[in-house]
């Protein structure tokens, strides 16, 4: 029996026992007073109106700056269906748990409730939620990050069917933090944080934990990827999702500026972190965009790594977590320019280059997609895009060459279910080692992830024509440390070695891991790149794949039974090959 919205928000209330209820409805006035509201009260402050019009900056409390995965629960009745990949609770004692929690927390606060649709408007694919929370920050990002307001009510009507999300900053205090998803209820409830990935129940939770369960069921994939149009010089596009662990460069190569453009090569954006796709009548893989914005590292990003970025926060953007300069301007560590004299650290105070950053190396911005200089014409398709490759790709500094190509889709559902990924800010714990994150979605996936793995291998089966799938790394280094790809823009050299894959074209040699160009199948025209350089790159070492693929036998072991049977056998025949 599907759940009713308004008895549900009523339950919320009740229990809560808000101060005033109030139902958005996405217009633009509805945001300006949030806005308003929040630089009342210092929740934001505003960036300069000249270069940075209608920006503001939000300082979030010090222990809540990323997601909080040791904290995050997905409670199915079943702990062997939740599986070892995510934090398991009974969801009878896990709504008892939340219940005390929420209990009378939003007593002298508003409550937002926040109809919204993931996806676009009108598109079977898209689906509603409704997330209630007593933050106007969060309120005002969901406005940036999702459609707002009567386009879910009225999706509401035709479908009948929600994803039901109640969220509160509570004090803010981790011992009283917990975020829980209720899979086969479709229920999430967060409490306690302000940080996006925990409060924006739109992202995360819904877009990937929930979402990944209801598309197992419904015969979709809801998966962490962005989604990229590859324009060749013919004028034809090509459409790509690809899968990278959170802060490795997903929202650069979304956003890349081609350093082929001279040959007519150019990239589309269609999304920077979350792809739905669905199987069309003709067996065709399509993808859409269930967000509306962006909601990027800021770190790293400028005019020379990321300008396309730099141009789509402009305007219209919240920061989360930047430094500010006496002129009102965000920066960050790798902004493009020296910090100026008088910059203060993103917690307010004045930053004396003692060691630590000036921005959290986690801090964000949220831009609306609409901005992005080249968005794609079609990402607001209600059908979506189709896809002709999946692209895996992790932060590694050995080990992994720059790009293969995997032999068929088992042994590329290999690939990914077997990707490694050297850690980073975005999730707390320790940064720079190497933990396994098959698909990027080791701490986004609503259920047993061998489960996951045998979806994939049967979801392939139901394809007319299969993408073609690869695995890429930006990131190797030589022994001395150096980076051997220059990355960035360059990497539309890569992309174009795999369009021409997809073409049936470019030359690979067959290896014991799959398929890598030939030295003279990558474009380098133009490149200040050593032949030795890009022989290496390319390279594969042995020796390292040995102790790679002991890893992988060993994270493998963990999910004991539900392991499917085809990647046994897919990393004993590496193995053995080895």
């Amino acid at each position: 029996m599907q759940m009713e919205m308004k008895p549900w928000v009523q339950q919320c209330t009740e229990l809560t026992k808000p101060e005033r209820v109030y139902w958005c409805d996405g217009s633009e006035g509805e945001y300006n007073q949030l806005i308003n509201t929040m630089l009342k009260d210092g929740t934001l402050l505003q960036l300069n109106a000249t270069t940075y019009p209608n920006c503001y900056l939000h300082r979030s409390n010090p222990n809540d700056v990323a997601r909080a995965e040791q904290l995050t629960f997905v409670c199915t009745s079943s702990k062997d269906d939740a599986g070892r990949n995510n934090n398991w609770m009974a969801p009878d004692d896990a709504k008892e748990k939340m219940k005390e929690l929420f209990r009378d927390c939003m007593r002298g606060r508003t409550m937002f409730v926040i109809p919204y649709v993931m996806g676009p408007a009108g598109s079977p694919y898209s689906k509603v939620g409704v997330e209630i929370t007593d933050s106007a920050y969060v309120a005002a990002s969901m406005h940036i990050m999702t459609r707002v307001g009567s386009v879910a009510l009225d999706q509401y009507q035709r479908d009948g069917e929600f994803v039901p999300g109640l969220h509160s900053l509570g004090d803010l205090s981790p011992e009283r933090r917990l975020i829980v998803h209720v899979p086969e209820e479709k229920l999430i409830w967060s409490f306690g944080s302000g940080y996006g990935g925990n409060a924006l129940l739109g992202k995360k939770c819904f877009a990937l934990r929930i979402a990944s369960h209801m598309a197992r069921r419904e015969g979709w994939l809801a998966e962490h990827m962005l989604i990229l149009g590859l324009e060749n010089p013919s004028g034809n596009v090509t459409y790509m999702a690809v899968a990278f662990p959170s802060a490795s460069g997903k929202t650069n190569l979304a956003m890349m500026v081609s350093s082929l453009s001279n040959e007519g090569y150019k990239i589309w954006t269609v999304g920077d972190d979350i792809a739905w796709l669905n199987i069309d009548a003709e067996g065709q893989l399509r993808a859409i965009n269930p967000e509306a914005g962006f909601f990027g590292v800021a770190p790293g990003t400028s005019h020379e790594t990321n300008p396309v970025a730099m141009h789509t926060m402009e305007k219209n953007s919240i920061f989360t977590n930047v430094a500010l300069t006496p002129a009102n301007e965000p920066w960050w560590e790798g902004f493009g320019t020296p910090p100026p004299a008088g910059l203060l650290d993103w917690q307010g105070t004045r930053w004396n280059n003692d060691g630590k950053t000036a921005a959290h190396p986690n801090s964000r911005f949220t831009s609306p997609a609409r901005q992005c200089p080249i968005i794609s014409p079609h990402w607001e398709d209600p059908q979506g895009v189709p896809i002709s490759a999946i692209v895996f790709g992790s932060r590694r500094s050995d080990t992994i060459p720059l790009v293969s190509q995997s032999f068929d889709w088992n042994h590329g559902v290999f690939l990914g279910a077997s990707m490694g990924a050297e850690t980073t800010a975005a999730a707390t714990g320790t940064v720079g080692i190497v933990r396994r994150d098959p698909m990027a979605m080791l701490p986004f996936c609503g259920y047993n992830m061998g489960d996951y793995f045998g979806y994939w291998l049967s979801f392939g089966k139901r394809l007319k024509k299969p993408p073609l799938i690869f695995r890429v790394n930006w990131f190797r280094k030589d022994r001395n440390g150096k980076f051997l790809w220059p990355g960035y823009g360059e990497n539309i050299r890569v992309l174009k070695w795999i369009l021409d894959r997809v073409r049936g074209r470019g030359n690979a040699v067959k290896t014991t891991i799959g398929y890598i160009p030939t030295t003279d199948s990558i474009d380098t025209s133009g490149m200040n790149l050593a032949s030795s350089a890009l022989l290496e790159v390319l390279s594969y070492d042995r020796s390292g794949w040995k102790k790679e693929v002991d890893e992988i036998v060993k994270f493998f072991s963990q999910f004991d039974t539900r392991l499917p049977v085809a990647l046994q056998e897919e990393v004993a025949s590496l193995k053995s090959q080895l």
